[in-house]
């Protein structure tokens, strides 16, 4: 008797991108996204609200490519960076990432930066804030 995880159930129709049945029907497809349900993906998203230090973020960041192959990418903005906007929170491209989760990754770690404004300083001046000084 094998159990299987159980996986995120699927969005309604015609209102995500997510492309959830093709890599289901794919053979040898990593499904580790799938693995990402409502319930884990609010457990995530209250966790990357509630940072504590960019040493914590740095760690999510590698549990969730661990874990479900999804890669976020925080950089500071091109330009000045004056509130947590400037701040550049990109997802990988994933087949089966869902839409809302897409951007609720994202959203939850502004959210976590605007709590703890530490953290951001610490992540600008880890991607050299002061190479023009």
């Amino acid at each position: 008797m094998t159990t299987s995880l159980p996986i995120r159930q699927p969005c309604p129709p015609g209102a995500c991108i997510c492309e959830r049945e093709p890599l289901l029907e794919t053979p040898g497809a990593d499904l580790r996204i799938l693995s990402l349900t409502r319930l884990e993906e609010k457990r995530l998203i209250e966790r990357l609200e509630n940072l504590q230090s960019l040493s914590d973020l740095e760690r999510l960041q590698r549990r969730m490519y661990e874990q479900l192959g999804l890669r976020v990418e925080i950089v500071p903005g091109f330009n000045e960076v004056r509130t947590m906007r400037g701040i550049n929170i990109t997802l990988g491209e994933l087949p089966g990432l869902c839409r809302k989760t897409r951007q609720s990754i994202p959203a939850a770690i502004r959210r976590g930066l605007e709590k703890r404004p530490e953290i951001a300083y610490e992540l600008l001046n880890a991607n050299d804030l002061l190479r023009d000084a």
